[in-house]
């Protein structure tokens, strides 16, 4: 095979297993707010507001979640739009780069849509200011002409609801964030309540899985349902390859050693950047950018995707002059910290 077949093959392969990846996680995802798994008060809260909203037989207020990847906020937009029994209608801040295109959505909703905004921190500023008065008064100003000939004129909108998620709420300019009536923070899920999410999805998946199996995965999920239903996959083809199907304790042991998650849910890259701590930098500190190049990885994916979990499990912390290992790092990694490190 030549090299750009072999590039081919790879993207096609590459692209075939991202769209299995996703017809799994729409499958596994809860319709339902009795479905749902975990965040126990928010769902107590969006309950409410729900209700409140259809008893009234108005649109539900403008809603922002926020919290790490992974935890549900997809989920729970399309979730209040079964609730309310309206329309879901999907997009994403990159995915509107000019303020006509978020014209053109906006003038296609039915009265009492959703209109989901995934990443909506990423939204370009000139398209942020055309969405103020859509959520204030459910108008769209349209510029009509270029020159001193230009007009503008108001088109009157259907009654909608927003419902934002975001990864980094702090990019949310001050306008926009108050356009919100109520913006709840999703939490990392604990154990107990993730081994909830593997049986659930077991249950869909038409696979057996012990007591112990399910409460193994749980434990190396991160916190976070998508990585508890990715590693159930893989443990599942262990399983079903190299046992009789059931995903027992062992087993899950087996299969998640075998694809490099150890028993704290850290995978190779979680480990680089705790090992290039250690053991090039001494325990830190050290920025961002120069930890970033010592594990030839962005910036922006070790500060979104790796960095949280470190900090939230308490291997990672940062100082003003850049980030550091702590003491409960060099446990896990078997390493003596040195002495002048004052991590004892």
């Amino acid at each position: 095979m030549r090299g750009k077949e072999a590039e081919d093959f790879v993207r096609v392969v590459t692209s075939e297993v991202k769209d299995e990846e996703r017809e799994f996680d729409a499958a596994l995802r809860p319709r339902w707010l009795g479905e749902f798994v975990g965040q126990a008060r928010i769902k107590e809260q969006l309950e409410l507001l729900v209700e409140g909203a259809r008893a009234r037989g108005e649109p539900l207020d403008h809603v922002l979640l926020s919290g790490p990847p992974g935890l549900g906020k997809t989920t729970l937009a399309g979730i209040v739009a079964n609730e309310i029994g309206v329309g879901f209608r999907p997009t994403s801040g990159p995915a509107l780069e000019r303020a006509g295109d978020l014209a053109a959505i906006l003038t296609n909703l039915e009265e009492g849509d959703v209109l989901f905004v995934d990443e909506v921190h990423r939204m370009p500023r000139t398209v942020e200011e055309v969405l103020y008065p859509a959520l204030e008064d459910f108008k769209l100003d349209v510029i009509i002409g270029k020159g001193p000939s230009a007009r503008s004129i108001r088109l009157e909108l259907p009654r909608f609801t927003l419902v934002a998620a975001t990864t980094r709420p702090g990019r949310i300019t001050l306008p926009l964030r108050e356009r919100f009536g109520f913006s709840p923070r999703l939490d990392y899920y604990s154990d107990h309540e993730l081994a909830q999410v593997v049986n659930r999805s077991a249950g869909i998946l038409g696979v057996q899985v012990e007591k112990g199996g399910a409460e193994e995965i749980a434990q190396r999920s991160r916190g976070t349902p998508r990585i508890a239903n990715r590693l159930l996959r893989r443990v599942r083809d262990y399983a079903q390859v190299r046992g009789d199907g059931t995903v027992t304790e062992e087993s899950a042991k087996l299969a998640l050693a075998l694809f490099e998650v150890d028993e704290r849910g850290l995978d190779k890259l979680d480990l680089a950047i705790l090992l290039a701590l250690v053991t090039k930098f001494q325990g830190g500190p050290v920025g961002l950018s120069t930890l970033g190049a010592a594990v030839a990885e962005e910036t922006e994916t070790i500060e979104d995707v790796y960095e949280p979990y470190l900090l939230q499990i308490g291997f990672l912390k940062r100082t003003p002059r850049g980030r550091m290992a702590t003491a409960a790092a060099y446990a896990h990694l078997g390493v003596s910290p040195p002495a002048a490190t004052g991590l004892f």
